[in-house]
């Protein structure tokens, strides 16, 4: 009888503490608000472009753009020093140019002259073109173009202090 006991004993502390009083699984509790969801997406500028940091908002670019065609990269020196993207709104029927210029670069180059633009094959225009000058930032977006009939490519450029000429790049053509 003493041993039955002690067998029960031990299989109830085994139970108690294998099987967890309360439990919370995935998929449980009420799910966020698309609101809610809608904040939680990150605004902090990328490498990969995010359309909702503080620079693309500035530039009317809508939450909703995305990536089109192929990255395009500016070199300097043979090195990869800038990203060259084109960006496509199916909410706003926009697309944009975007310039990321790296990290390694910045520190090397402390100030520098970028442009960004939507070139158009069909009108052999660049539209949304916006430049800066004397700048150290790495994000940089073409205003809003009205070339989403047209076919496109993102154009960037990247010219440092004593350089005649920028180093430039044009992401793959789409249409």
């Amino acid at each position: 009888m003493r041993a039955r006991t002690t067998v029960i004993s031990a299989i109830a502390c085994t139970a108690a503490l294998l099987v967890p009083a309360s439990s919370a699984f995935a998929g449980t509790g009420p799910s966020p608000s698309p609101d809610k969801q809608r904040q939680s997406r990150s605004t902090a500028p990328s490498a990969a472009g995010n359309p909702l940091s503080a620079r693309a908002q500035a530039a009317g670019v809508c939450a909703d753009a995305r990536q089109i065609g192929t990255t395009a990269y500016i070199d300097k020196g043979g090195q990869h020093v800038a990203s060259v993207k084109q960006f496509y709104s199916s909410d706003c029927n926009r697309n944009y140019s975007y310039v990321w210029v790296w990290q390694a670069y910045r520190d090397k180059v402390k100030d520098y002259d970028v442009s960004t633009a939507v070139y158009s094959y069909s009108d052999d225009l660049r539209h949304g073109e916006r430049s800066w000058v004397n700048t150290n930032v790495a994000e940089f977006w073409s205003d809003p173009a009205a070339t989403a009939s047209h076919c496109t490519a993102g154009v960037g450029t990247l010219r440092a202090p004593g350089e005649p000429l920028p180093g430039q790049a044009a992401s793959s053509k789409v249409c």
